[in-house]
């Protein structure tokens, strides 16, 4: 079971990986802070002070058709924002 899935790269989680030393990834439904601490500290070699967890939820839409009413839902998944310790920094550009 793969832990990280794939950081986060957008313009919110940007600024606060440069302001903040803050980094997001989406991780594993099932995995757990500490696990989590440990995937991100053997896979970039950084030190982890703090790893704070959240539930996203699907997104569910509908749409009218000739055919019928269709709906649709995204996937649910689970986000990761980890704090690096002062000083070291995690390159997610390198991997794309």
């Amino acid at each position: 079971m793969s832990i990280l899935i794939k950081p986060v790269i957008t313009e919110k989680a940007t600024a606060d990986s440069e302001m903040n030393n803050r980094f997001t990834f989406v991780v594993s439904n099932k995995a757990n802070k500490i696990q989590i601490k440990d995937a991100i500290e053997s896979a970039y070699g950084v030190s982890v002070t703090k790893v704070q967890t959240m539930n996203v939820r699907p997104d569910r839409n509908t749409k009218f058709t000739k055919s019928g009413m269709i709906t649709g839902k995204t996937n649910a998944y689970k986000k990761a924002v980890v704090q690096v310790a002062e000083g070291e920094t995690i390159d997610l550009y390198s991997n794309l």
